[in-house]
């Protein structure tokens, strides 16, 4: 935390960083759970880590939250970490557990892909390459900054 002080009063600043966490869900078919978001198009769910929450919990809740699904986490992947934005994006590998497949405001479309299917339609940015990362076990746990 940072203090700074303004007329003798300190003022309490929050950190500025980011922190978030996403999880590559795969299916007993071994497909790929995806969500289609109004400003990135197709991507794995995931979102920012909520004080007091774990970071497997925050995993849990933003695909429930942005897909419908109810996952179990099998496997920490890694990191990615944008360092210029000072966004932490920690991912997981997970499989469903109940739930169906619903949109939000923050999913216009919700459904499970073949991967190579998925791969392709996933063009945000790196964000195909972190769902490669994730899909290569031989590469857990991994640090991508960029």
């Amino acid at each position: 935390m940072i203090i700074q002080i303004q007329n003798a009063n300190p003022v309490y600043l929050s950190p500025k960083h980011i922190l978030s966490a996403a999880a590559v869900v795969l299916n007993e078919r071994g497909e790929i759970l995806l969500i289609k978001g109004p400003r990135r198009g197709w991507e794995m769910p995931g979102g920012q880590v909520e004080e007091g929450e774990s970071l497997k919990e925050a995993a849990i809740r933003e695909v429930k939250e942005e897909a419908g699904i109810d996952i179990e986490i099998e496997n920490f992947c890694g990191m990615f970490q944008n360092v210029e934005k000072s966004i932490c994006n920690t991912l997981f590998l997970a499989k469903p557990v109940g739930g169906i497949e619903t949109t939000s405001a923050e999913s216009l479309e919700v459904a499970f892909y073949p991967i190579a299917e998925a791969l392709e339609m996933v063009t945000w940015k790196n964000f195909k390459q972190t769902i490669e990362f994730c899909l290569n076990s031989s590469s857990h746990p991994f640090y991508i900054a960029f």
